[in-house]
């Protein structure tokens, strides 16, 4: 796996957790940009993450864990609904946005039990649907940089 801070932090077990978000535009537009480079690290190394299983996306969704900074994402881009170019646009993205995220940890959880129960599919069919819905919230998320002016 390429060393990055982001990925680095994630997989080492002894790292620090990160502190909860605590409400500040600034620090919600930095949070913001982090995730952003989480979910790219996710994409960009997504077969060598998951081979050891779904927990690893689900790691770095911010739904397994407090080391990833899509953890607590929705407290970060609610709070950065009034910077917003058109507050109906950016509410729409950050609800599909959410949906993706709920979508992609779904698969990713179901993958590690698909085997034991009566589902049909495979693990690798479940983190196929997980990547995919992953690129949609990557999608999203940059919909909602835009509404914001940040740079990815």
């Amino acid at each position: 796996l390429p060393s990055s801070p982001a990925n680095a932090l994630l997989l080492d077990t002894s790292s620090p957790d990160l502190p909860a978000f605590s409400g500040g535009i600034e620090e919600a537009k930095e949070r913001f940009k982090l995730a952003i480079a989480d979910i790219d690290d996710l994409l960009n190394n997504y077969d060598v993450i998951t081979k050891s299983g779904g927990d690893n996306v689900r790691l770095y969704l911010g739904t397994q864990g407090v080391k990833s900074h899509m953890y607590g994402i929705m407290k970060v881009l609610k709070s950065l609904k009034e910077e917003a170019d058109d507050i109906v646009e950016y509410t729409e993205a950050m609800d599909s946005f959410e949906a993706y995220k709920n979508q992609a940890e779904g698969a990713a959880y179901q993958s590690m039990f698909v085997e034991h129960s009566s589902a049909k599919g495979t693990p690798e069919t479940f983190l196929k649907t997980a990547k995919g819905d992953v690129v949609n919230l990557r999608k999203y998320m940059g919909d909602l940089a835009a509404q914001l002016h940040i740079d990815v």
